[in-house]
């Protein structure tokens, strides 16, 4: 007997309503089978689906959701200001309380441009590294995802200066043909494509702790190395924190990792929940962006104050307290996580930073996408499922990032970990 009769049923409809039934890839459950779960509501750190299930959630949005789904503030706030308009094509005081409060937490951030999403926010980083050089070339890192921009769609070829291939159908070769591709937590793969493209390259765009891969930790060094070869090569260092800006600490993983890039890729904590997105950097750069300089970006919707509000309120709710508990409620999470795996047997690699966190089936710690690729994908799919059916929301992903809120109680962790535990004895028999 089904557990989910209703979800079935609208993803029934919906597949012939919506390309496979869903609204993002990752949804569709094509990697882990089965069908997909369609939720109704979602308090604290619980979601409730169209069964009224209860799930306690590890996917937060995708990260989008820190102090928890339906938090009274945030909500009140999205009230208010929907009360006073949803959008008004024009400049209102709640970009400002927003950009002040972003500002004030994030150094070598001195100006900031809202959008609409994080692939829009990447999309418009490239544009103004390129114009701000001069150059055409954009350097990236496999397995980090920066969005669906054409450019950015590229697989890694052999090489240390192959040309990006097109990932997606209807990307034109000619399109990826200015993306270089390495190894993340390579610097002397970046040095060598540095060398062999001199004077070409605009802008090394990074992923500071990669989540889209699995959460995946820069190597000590890597990044302090990412910033040395960019100063000696006149590139400009971006930093994509979409995912990790004040996820993974208040001022984000610059400010954890001590890093300062020349711009930032902002989104889904800023917005409280609703869409959004951001990129920022130093004055000078930011300057050149439209209408103070000839490096062009609109958008309709930018500044909604909807999501000004909500993000405010999710962040200047956000301090020290909270991410001090977030570190604990992770170590003790990944603590668990990785001595139920030792006590199943089973090969594992708990790698956690801040409130992300993801569990590879792997011997070896995960460094890049080969070894996060490697995987065991069969395994995960089997936990998945037993973790979906004792009430806890994984990514349906092997290869994605978890993401927990300042709503999950040490409860929720401790019960996740017992049910982990038992998940793979299960899959084990």
């Amino acid at each position: 007997m089904s557990l989910r009769p209703a979800s079935e049923a609208l993803y029934a409809e919906a597949c012939g309503l919506m390309p496979g039934g869903v609204n993002s890839p990752v949804r569709a459950f094509k990697a882990v089978g089965g069908t997909p779960v369609f939720f109704e509501r979602a308090k604290g750190a619980y979601l409730y689906d169209a069964d009224g299930n209860r799930y306690v959630d590890y996917v937060s949005s995708w990260g989008a959701i820190l102090l928890g789904h339906a938090d009274d503030r945030v909500v009140s706030a999205i009230a208010n200001a929907a009360a006073h308009g949803t959008s008004f094509g024009a400049p209102h005081a709640g970009e400002v309380k927003l950009a002040k409060e972003i500002l004030a937490r994030v150094p070598n951030l001195e100006r900031i441009r809202f959008v609409n999403s994080g692939t829009e926010a990447t999309l418009a980083a490239i544009r103004l590294a390129r114009a701000a050089t001069g150059r055409s070339k954009i350097l990236k890192f496999e397995g980090n995802y920066h969005g669906a921009v054409d450019s950015l769609l590229a697989k890694a070829g052999s090489g240390i200066a192959t040309f990006g291939l097109p990932d997606s159908a209807g990307v034109p070769k000619a399109i990826t043909q200015d993306t270089l591709l390495a190894r993340y937590n390579d610097a002397e793969q970046v040095s060598a494509i540095l060398d062999a493209n001199k004077g070409e390259v605009a802008a090394v765009l990074v992923e500071p702790v990669a989540g889209n891969m699995g959460l995946v930790p820069p190597a000590p060094g890597f990044l302090e190395k990412l910033r040395e070869l960019c100063d000696a090569h006149g590139v400009l260092l971006v930093f994509d924190e979409v995912m990790t800006g004040f996820r993974v600490a208040k001022g984000g993983a610059g400010q954890r990792l001590g890093i300062r890039p020349d711009l930032f890729c902002m989104g889904k904590v800023i917005g409280g929940g609703l869409p959004v997105g951001a990129y920022g950097g130093r004055k000078d750069l930011m300057d050149l962006v439209a209408p103070l300089g000839p490096m062009y970006q609109a958008g309709t919707l930018s500044g909604n104050p909807l999501a000004m509000a909500a993000g405010y309120a999710a962040l200047s709710n956000a301090g020290d307290e909270q991410y001090a508990a977030l570190e604990v409620l992770g170590a003790r999470l990944e603590a668990g996580l990785a001595r139920v795996c030792e006590g199943q047997n089973v090969s594992a690699q708990v790698q956690r930073v801040g409130s992300m966190i993801s569990v590879f089936f792997t011997a070896e710690p995960v460094r890049d996408f080969d070894e996060a690729s490697g995987t065991d994908k069969p395994l995960f799919a089997k936990v998945f499922h037993s973790m979906l059916n004792k009430g806890f929301y994984l990514p349906p992903s092997a290869l994605e990032a978890w993401f927990f809120t300042a709503s999950h109680s040490v409860d929720d962790i401790d019960l996740t970990v017992e049910a982990f535990g038992e998940s793979l004895a299960e899959a084990g028999k």
